[in-house]
């Protein structure tokens, strides 16, 4: 007979636990952060361990205050060996290591018999580079540091002022992490003291080695149980040959909706008239004169092009055009040849300014030859960002799909967790699964089904995948309305649509403010802004006029406040309680038609005889409408309304997609419904806290 109590069923120390003990685990581990276990975080934390336990990959959704954090935390330090957690925020992040893993160690430690370790990690560039620091930066990038009318008057320039600020800091830092200095610098400044793995001397040839705050961090990476890092050096790491990341047993993707745009971010490649011009003064210091003026030629005639370039996808590079990036491909391959045989002048490859110089020129050649391979797989097209055309327009590159690439690095040894709140669409895990590599001809049922599929084997199997919803503890039906607002005339290409201006300001004005605007452009935000502030007597903050997190701040703060944005603020904004009780669309966030990427990727499919439109712009919209819905409801007792300003959503054949892909909120298209709603939740709110400022 056999207590189930008993020591016996304690594990060895360092060694997994049972899996049938998760429950208490996580029971311990809440209770550590002051929360309630919830039925959904139960059934997470299980099929997590039981994907670690089988060596099977899971895709779980679970919904805003299921806890999904220590819903895999707790079976991943369960099981003993190294996991990595790759997040897409840094507020998650910073929870992670600040607030649950902290508590969740300390409060498992009797039942595990050992205090797993754990670390951050991210790319060098993310961490000052104390070489830089000490020792100054090259000329090229120091220009403009000091705006020499500003010097006369005595004061440095914004610019030079951030410089000094970051010097004093490195000092005084224990990581060097540029999301630990308060407040922030601009990128330009940033780039002074930071530098990039290709530019970076390495540890044992740099005379800062072994204080480097990116080596510190490594090492505390390679001793550490529980890595944190972001979906970019994931990606990184999935895509070089060389790995960055440890050895690892387990990966967790924790908002894992957005790992394809990330890891498509870090597969782009730009060839940049201003990179151009930049490696041309780096090589200027140690190549030969024959390197460089190649160089230098190559980007004058590439300038030249760009000035007057119009944007669009590029099918096949015009022959006047290939013959400016194949100069510029020939002049850096010239360029490293000469900076690996210039060896009298004092400076040994180890230095600094030979690393900088090889690493613009390396770059410039690596993306010149896959701008030329034209291969199938990638998409080249000209992009203008001015929109005045004063600065020269640049190419671009990015892979076609990263399925392909994340099916082949992800999942061969190890298992992987992919979570999020929204990775259903239009009800099913399927198209989500397919565009981080997992096909659907790998999915498996869910285990209380039952009916297990023979398997097969060898090295053309699919990995294999099973999708779990472990829904929400929020009663979205009780908690919030979805309005349409089917009267309105469909959106064109304008952002001026006076009617839906009519319908914003009446809304706003029937919730008292506390409103939310999810605008699918800067310029119809801007438009809303300008136009409803002289409208309403009631605070109105655009993003782009302070920092986002002030905005927020601001906003959560104030009741009468309200928040108009673009694309960060469909997926960035937690303020739970009366301050957000309702949530616009302006309409639904379709790719524009132009997007050469997205259509690229669309005529794909259709190529291969699928449904581009739902496949690629409609996946792309229902995600973000999923993620802009999911702003309303933040906590239990939450109420308010999500209205979509687009007919499209209740007219169209493709609009019950789009609302099964949204939380099961009431559904109504009657505007004068939804404004006494509206105002009897105003009437009812209690009053709103202010929100405290960090720092």
């Amino acid at each position: 007979m056999t207590n189930d109590s008993a020591p016996q069923l304690l594990p060895a120390e360092g060694g997994p636990v049972p899996t049938g003990r998760i429950p208490e685990l996580l029971h311990a581990a809440v209770t550590a952060v002051g929360g309630v276990e919830r039925p959904g975080q139960i059934q997470m934390a299980e099929a997590v361990a039981a994907a670690v336990d089988s060596a099977e990959h899971l895709l779980v959704q679970a919904g805003t205050g299921t806890g999904k954090s220590l819903a895999y935390l707790v079976p991943a330090l369960a099981h003993g060996d190294r996991v990595v957690v790759a997040t897409a925020t840094l507020a998650l992040q910073r929870q992670l290591v600040e607030r649950d893993l902290p508590r969740t160690v300390e409060a498992l430690h009797p039942i595990l018999r050992r205090r797993p370790l754990f670390a951050m990690l991210k790319g060098r560039s993310n961490y000052l580079c104390l070489h830089r620091a000490n020792e100054g930066t090259p000329s090229d990038e120091g220009e403009g540091l000091f705006d020499p009318a500003e010097v006369l008057g005595g004061a440095s320039s914004k610019l030079g002022q951030d410089v000094l600020r970051l010097r004093d800091w490195a000092d005084e830092t224990e990581t060097g992490d540029r999301d630990d200095l308060t407040p922030g610098v601009s990128d330009k400044a940033w780039a002074q003291l930071s530098v990039s793995s290709r530019e970076c001397l390495g540890a044992s040839r740099c005379a800062y080695g072994q204080e480097c705050f990116a080596e510190k961090a490594r090492e505390r990476a390679k001793l550490a149980d529980v890595v944190v890092t972001n979906h970019a050096l994931l990606a990184i790491d999935a895509i070089e040959g060389a790995p960055v990341l440890p050895e690892h047993e387990l990966l967790i993707i924790d908002e894992a909706h957005e790992l394809v745009n990330r890891v498509t971010g870090a597969a782009t490649a730009e060839l940049t008239v201003g990179a151009v011009n930049r490696a041309v003064k780096r090589a200027a210091k140690l190549a030969n004169e024959k390197a460089v003026d190649a160089l230098q030629a190559a980007a004058e005639s590439y300038h030249g092009l760009m000035e007057t370039a119009q944007p669009g996808k590029v099918d096949e590079l015009p022959e006047y055009l290939g013959y400016a990036v194949a100069a510029i491909r020939d002049a850096s391959r010239l360029v490293i040849t000469s900076l690996g045989e210039t060896r009298d002048k004092g400076l040994s490859d180890e230095d600094a300014v030979r690393k900088q110089a090889m690493a613009a020129a390396e770059t410039l050649h690596d993306t010149t030859e896959r701008l030329l391979s034209e291969s199938p797989y990638d998409v080249v097209w000209i992009e203008r960002n001015d929109r005045y055309g004063l600065v020269p327009a640049s190419l671009r590159v990015a892979p076609m799909t990263v399925s392909g690439l994340l099916r082949e690095k992800l999942y061969q040894e190890r298992s992987v967790v992919l979570t999020s709140a929204t990775l259903k669409l239009g009800g099913d895990f399927t198209g989500v699964a397919g565009s981080v590599g997992l096909p659907a001809e790998g999915r498996l049922p869910d285990q209380r089904t039952g009916g297990e599929p023979e398997r097969a084997g060898g090295e053309d199997a699919p990995p294999y995948w099973r999708g779990l919803d472990v829904g929400s503890p929020f009663s979205y039906p009780k908690q919030g309305i979805l309005y349409v607002a089917k009267h309105l005339p469909p959106p064109g290409r304008e952002p001026e649509r006076p009617q839906m201006l009519d319908e914003l300001a009446e809304l706003i004005e029937a919730a008292g403010g506390r409103t939310l605007g999810l605008f699918s452009s800067m310029r119809a935000a801007q438009t809303a802004a300008e136009q409803l502030r002289e409208r309403l007597e009631l605070p109105i903050l655009l993003q782009g006029e302070d920092t986002l997190g002030e905005l927020i701040r601001a906003f959560a703060s104030d009741a009468p406040t309200c928040l108009f944005g673009t694309l960060s603020l469909w997926q960035g904004v937690d303020v739970p309680g009366s301050a957000c009780q309702l949530v616009v669309m302006d309409r639904i966030p379709f790719p524009r038609p132009d997007d050469p990427l997205m259509s690229a990727r669309q005529k794909a499919v259709e190529e291969a005889g699928g449904n581009g439109f739902m496949a690629v712009a409609a996946t792309h919209a229902a995600l973000l409408m999923a993620q802009g819905a999911g702003r309303l409801v933040r906590a239990a007792d939450d109420r308010g309304v999500v209205a979509v300003l687009d007919p499209r959503l209740a007219t169209a054949r493709y609009g019950g997609f789009f609302r099964s892909s949204m939380p099961d909120f009431w559904y109504t298209t009657d505007r004068n419904q939804v404004r006494r709603s509206l105002a009897a939740i105003d009437a009812s709110a209690p009053p709103v806290r202010p929100v405290a400022k960090r720092g």
